[in-house]
Order: C-alpha cells, then sequence, then structure tokens
C-alpha cells in the first residue's frame, strides 16, 4: 500500500511540474507566436487587398473593444495619410470557419477588396475562394449590398461550392457591420 502511495505522489509531482512548464512556455512564448500569425496569415491577405501603401499594417494595428468582442484593426497609409483599413471576420464554410480579411476606404462606403485568411474547403471547389476570379468581384464594391446573385445580389458564387460562397459573403457582410460601429474610432485614431 505505501508504495502505491509512493509512485502516485512521484507521478502527481511529475504531472504537476510538467503541467507548469507548460504553461510557462506557452506563456513566455504566446507574444512572439500572435506576431507570426499576424505576419504569415494576416499579412499576405493585407497584400492582397491594399496596393501602394508605406507603412507597416500589421505592426500599426489597433485593437478596439466591441459588445461582441475585442477587433484588430489594420490600417493601410501612405505619406502618413490613412488609405483604408481592414480586418477579419469569419463564416461558415463548408470544412468549417472560412475567415476573410475585408479591406475599406476611409470613409466605408466602398470596399478596397477581400483577402483569405483561414480556409479549410474542398480542394478544386471552395478553396477557390481565395482566388482572384471570386475575390476581385468585391473591390470598389458598395457597402449597401453585398450578396450573392441567386439572392439578389452580384457576387457570382463559385460553382460546385455555394456554401464556400455563402460563407464568404456573410463574412463581409458581418464586416461591413463590424466598420459601420468603429468608423468614428478609426478616423479618431488615424486621421487626427
Amino acid at each position: 500500500m505505501k508504495e502505491m502511495i509512493k509512485m502516485v505522489l512521484v507521478l502527481s509531482l511529475f504531472c504537476g511540474l510538467s503541467g507548469l512548464t507548460l504553461s510557462t512556455v506557452r506563456r513566455a512564448t504566446s507574444e512572439r507566436i500572435e506576431e507570426q500569425v499576424m505576419t504569415y496569415v494576416q499579412g499576405p491577405a493585407l497584400a492582397e487587398i491594399f496596393h501602394g501603401y508605406d507603412n507597416n499594417p500589421v505592426k500599426d494595428r489597433k485593437t478596439f473593444d466591441l459588445p461582441d468582442g475585442p477587433v484588430t484593426v489594420f490600417p493601410a497609409m501612405k505619406g502618413g495619410k490613412l488609405l483604408g483599413v481592414a480586418f477579419e471576420t469569419f463564416g461558415k464554410g463548408f470544412g468549417g470557419p472560412v475567415g476573410i480579411m475585408v479591406g475599406f476606404n476611409t470613409d466605408g462606403a466602398t470596399l478596397v477588396g477581400i483577402g483569405t485568411t483561414t480556409l479549410k474547403e474542398t480542394p478544386g471547389l471552395g478553396m477557390r475562394l481565395a482566388e482572384p476570379e471570386f475575390r476581385d468581384q468585391f473591390r470598389g464594391h458598395s457597402t449597401q449590398s453585398v450578396a450573392l446573385t441567386k439572392n439578389g445580389g452580384d457576387i457570382a458564387a463559385i460553382a460546385g461550392a455555394t456554401i464556400s460562397s455563402t460563407g464568404g459573403v456573410a463574412a463581409v457582410n458581418q464586416a461591413i457591420k463590424i466598420f459601420q460601429q468603429i468608423k468614428d474610432k478609426i478616423h479618431a485614431t488615424w486621421t487626427s
């Protein structure tokens, strides 16, 4: 009986020390991991949206608190003047969440474009959400009515990938709503 209690105590000590070590490593590397995600996931999506900016949107990002949670906004600037902003929203795709980076001009009346950040869709079908043929439909599009053609809009869905297309458009519409909530904060932050 004594041997079993000793074995349980030693095993508990090892487990406790392992857990403490893992949590310490996670805490120590979390900022670096976040920076890598911003640079290698959000960065390429921002490059698909904005052209001709001279700042680093990833480094100049700001987070705004909303009732539904924080939103990280990436500014594109040239010569110190704000060209537009972008942030990521999600829609429901066939293979899981579809992350879309949505870019807005400074007044929010038109979209600068979209870029894909997270995508686990069917290869050859839903994965075409990231291709220019789908993305370019949003460039310069009014924020008043973004909808698929089957719903009376002018965004053509990807053939065979209606769920993915619907998820992408839903993410864009969610971003439009969020932009309306934070546009005053955006102007106060980067145009003052």
